[in-house]
């Protein structure tokens, strides 16, 4: 499994990446990383994946598919999203605290110093004080990740646009009248030879229509937006910086984990398929399924394999009945499926 991480780590995030196992059948507990159509890593060598290449190459969505009458969970992994914001006005500050809250790193683009002293206190993680052009010059971008422009001025607004609109990119949203827009898009693929197949995917005006006035409200609607782009996106899976530089740091890579990932889901659970934390044998673990009694049976388990010596995987299903929902103070209970997979 520690080669299969060495190979996750290294990927290229642009590719079509994709990482299955079989959680049902004989070849239960086979994992493969597939990256651009290419098998980079698989359990068993010349095993079910290697047998079933053109069936895996079609996945294009995750959750369970049913390959050569095996029950396969497919994840589509992504690396940490990231905001990109254009601006640092009114709107940006609301913007950039809704994403701290979700988790999502924010890098802000403003050439007024006034202005990006308001974003690092707003609690941007990476602030670049600079013409835009410039700035933006040190963001490659990726499938993970999000812009928004809201700079002070249409010029600005048009600039940043047209260098964005040639960089990989999750979702790109300008703000602007539909008036406004219109001509924009008209200038960019008439005038400036931008890609009329990227700017017509341009979310412009930005956000969800709720009526938005305040600079909170219209942020509302704009991380909203982004939620959505995020959830239709197909990439399921996010494996944390945290969670990868803990799974391969040199000074701790022979220490035993259990890698443990919700697989399906039936009512009402906290998290969906894709969630994972890494438990260790002394019981603590990192990042989360859900908490609760589910979680800490979870983690029971997982320390039981550990402490016993176990190295192949098991899949559980954990029950949140009534009881146990009522004294996590749930309004109701649910059932989910958990493969616990040994590392090291």
């Amino acid at each position: 499994m520690l080669a299969f991480f060495d190979r996750l780590s290294a990927v290229d995030p642009n590719a079509r990446n994709a990482v299955l196992t079989v959680i049902e059948g004989a070849d239960f507990g086979d994992k493969c990383l597939l990256s651009a159509g290419k098998l980079l890593w698989e359990r068993d060598e010349g095993g079910f994946f290697a047998r079933n290449i053109d069936a895996i190459r079609s996945v294009d969505r995750g959750g369970t598919v049913e390959i050569d009458g095996q029950r396969v969970f497919c994840e589509l992994p992504g690396r940490e999203r990231q905001l990109v914001v254009c601006g640092g006005g009114h709107v940006s500050i609301p913007v950039i605290r809704i994403a701290s809250m979700l988790g999502m790193p924010v890098t802000v683009l403003e050439d007024r110093p006034a202005f990006a002293e308001n974003a690092r206190d707003a609690g941007a993680d990476r602030v670049i004080c600079a013409p835009f052009e410039e700035g933006l010059m040190q963001i490659p971008g990726d499938a993970d990740t999000f812009f928004v422009i809201v700079t002070r001025g249409h010029g600005s607004d048009v600039r940043c646009l047209d260098a964005i609109s040639r960089k990989p990119h999750a979702y790109i949203g300008m703000i602007g009248s539909r008036r406004r827009v219109a001509l924009v898009r008209e200038h960019l693929v008439g005038q400036m030879g931008c890609d009329p197949a990227v700017i017509g995917g341009v979310h412009m005006p930005i956000g969800l229509d709720i009526g938005a006035q305040t600079p909170e409200e219209i942020a509302v609607a704009i991380m909203a937006e982004i939620i959505g782009v995020k959830s239709r996106s197909g990439r399921n899976a996010v494996w944390s910086k945290e969670m990868l530089k803990a799974i391969n740091d040199p000074a701790a890579r022979d220490i035993p984990k259990a890698l443990a990932t919700v697989v399906a889901r039936r009512g009402s659970v906290p998290r969906g398929e894709g969630a994972r934390m890494l438990v260790w044998p002394d019981g603590h673990a990192l990042d989360t399924i859900g908490g609760g009694q589910m979680e800490h049976e979870v983690i029971q388990v997982a320390c039981q394999r550990l402490r016993a010596g176990e190295t192949t995987p098991c899949l559980q299903k954990f029950s949140l009945d009534a009881g146990a929902a009522a004294e996590d103070g749930m309004a109701c209970g649910g059932e989910v499926t958990v493969l616990i997979e040994m590392i090291g």
